[in-house]
């Protein structure tokens, strides 16, 4: 009897243990970025929603991303750092299928503060979702 106690024992520890070292669900990881605007010419017929069906307000941190990203943990309304720029930004919008490794930053009407951005590869930081 003795001996199952200690068996039990140690089970249960060893529950406990692996229960509190949580996975690390933070991924880093390079793209390339550029930004875009709520413009017909640069998106669709309706500019300021987004492929989940969000709507996109000018002034908000929202980027989009490529299909591939998604896959990767990317989802839905994670939240990004993207480095060299103040603050979270959300993902509320899907890229073409085209696109690969990219994220699209919303810049909303602004198209100068767009150009301006240009093109340029950024590291991205961000909290694998749970799958549900």
């Amino acid at each position: 009897m003795r001996r199952f106690s200690s068996l039990l024992l140690i089970i249960a520890t060893l529950f406990l243990i692996s229960g509190c070292q949580g996975e690390d669900n933070t991924v880093t990881m390079k793209v390339h970025a550029s930004a875009y605007t709520s413009h017909v010419e640069q998106t669709s017929a309706t500019p300021f929603l987004g492929a989940w069906g969000d709507t996109l307000k000018p002034g908000t941190k929202v980027i989009a991303v490529s299909r591939d990203l998604i896959k990767k943990g990317l989802t839905h309304n994670t939240r990004v750092k993207i480095e060299g720029l103040p603050g979270e930004y959300i993902v509320k919008d899907k890229m073409n299928k085209r696109w690969t490794e990219k994220i699209d930053i919303y810049m909303g009407l602004d198209t100068k503060a767009a150009k301006d951005w240009g093109k340029r590869e950024v590291t991205i930081t961000f909290e694998k979702q749970a799958k549900k």
